[in-house]
């Protein structure tokens, strides 16, 4: 399995990891150790974790980014390379995510090609779409980009993906036709996280509120890699309008506290850029959680934000899932008819286009808060609308098709 991303931000490739290693399989993982893989994942007997080293284009000036990405995927796509052909045993079945595309699908077919293995791509987005956030849609080297992925992609031996949009896509441009869809669900369901666990968890992560006191404010929390296809310029035009609301003394809203959790490039402007707002109601504050931490986290919030702008229009955010399995009502940023897939406005959460729009809906569903607010009906449509689990949704869509081919590891293994 290669994922080249931090293992620790990766959870649908640690799923399918322990889910194929619970199944009796031998799995080698391959990925980024900067955030390390969660210790279920890497204390199993039968996964063997394997770190390459990190990137060094990240942060690049854009005047520079080309010379120096290109330079950095050419020494990924041979550290890559190295373990694949040489350094690990031949495998049944070699599995990627995209994207990242480059160097991951040039190095896999390859690979596959070489070492005669089946070759099964996880699209999460397009990295071309990816790229032309950085680049713009119309550089050249974004339209190469996507001609490059569409073939190489094309080539695998199956497909998953996380939507039903993204199928279609896949199927009507890229010539694709049989993408299986694997929908992110959390891989546990925690629901509420209990009062004193709450005040626990915020005493070890230093969230000045008192889980326990009958006037503390609504926590909102937002997931984060801090990248350019999450927009936090409407996260905080919402504070400022929020700002203004509890000015007033009419205001129906409780106190606010945003935590945003989670790392990544732009973590550290945003959190100048909060900083210099002075808020005198509005409460902010950004932290990075354990991965055995984070769904407790979500379990003790009342609100869930996703800020994710889709680079491709049909791909759809993890921390959604995860969100909805901590019993969370999530208001997230609408890209498009692809988020009805998870989201169903006034049932289980909210969709919002602007920072004023979602600081209206903060407002209306935080009235009365915390006693008969508009959250209930929210939390309750929620639990109605979860759907399946993950290891149901995986053992329908993923097991057949990883399954073919590959060997049950030897009983000596576990």
């Amino acid at each position: 399995m290669v994922v080249l991303g931090d293992l620790g931000r990766s959870p649908r490739m640690q799923y399918h990891a322990l889910a194929l290693a619970n199944e009796g399989f031998s799995v080698d993982l391959i990925g980024y150790g900067g955030r390390p893989a969660d210790v279920e994942v890497a204390g199993h007997p039968r996964v063997r974790i394997h770190e390459l080293p990190q990137p060094w284009r990240r942060g690049v000036p854009r005047a520079l980014f080309l010379p120096v990405a290109t330079a950095d995927v050419a020494a990924q796509a041979a550290a890559l390379a190295r373990l694949l052909l040489v350094g690990l045993p031949r495998p049944d079945v070699l599995l990627t995510q995209n994207p990242p595309s480059f160097p991951t699908l040039a190095v896999a077919r390859a690979v596959a090609r070489a070492r005669r293995a089946r070759w099964i791509v996880d699209w999460h987005n397009f990295g071309a779409d990816m790229l032309a956030l950085r680049l713009g849609p119309g550089h050249p080297v974004v339209s190469a980009a996507r001609a490059l992925e569409r073939t190489l992609g094309a080539a695998a031996s199956g497909h998953l993906c996380v939507s039903e949009a993204m199928r279609q896509v896949l199927h009507a441009r890229w010539g694709i036709p049989d993408a299986r869809v694997l929908r992110d669900r959390p891989a546990k369901r925690v629901g509420r996280t209990p009062p004193h666990q709450r005040r626990e968890l915020f005493q070890r992560y230093a969230i000045p509120i008192d889980a326990l006191a009958a006037d503390r404010p609504a926590l909102i929390v937002t997931s984060s890699s801090w990248t350019a296809d999450e927009d936090f310029s409407l996260l905080l035009d919402a504070m400022v309008a929020c700002e203004a609301a509890l000015e007033r003394a009419s205001a129906s809203l409780p106190g606010l506290f945003f935590l945003m959790t989670g790392d990544g490039p732009q973590r550290a402007h945003w959190e100048r850029r909060f900083a210099a707002c002075g808020f005198r109601h509005v409460r902010t504050q950004t932290v990075w959680v354990d991965a055995a931490d984070y769904p407790l986290l979500l379990g003790a919030a009342d609100v869930g934000v996703s800020l994710h702008r889709s680079a491709s229009g049909v791909d759809l955010p993890m921390k959604i899932a995860d969100m909805f399995g901590a019993g969370l009502p999530v208001f997230a940023l609408d890209y498009g008819p692809v988020l009805f897939e998870l989201v169903r406005a006034g049932e289980n959460g909210e969709l919002f286009t602007t920072g004023h729009e979602l600081a209206q809906q903060l407002e209306s569903a935080l009235a009365g808060f915390p006693g008969a607010s508009g959250l209930e009906a929210l939390r309750a449509g929620v639990e109605r609308l979860s759907g399946e689990s993950w290891e149901a949704g995986w053992r329908r869509e993923a097991l057949p098709l990883l399954a073919a081919g590959a060997k049950v590891a030897a009983p000596d293994a576990s």
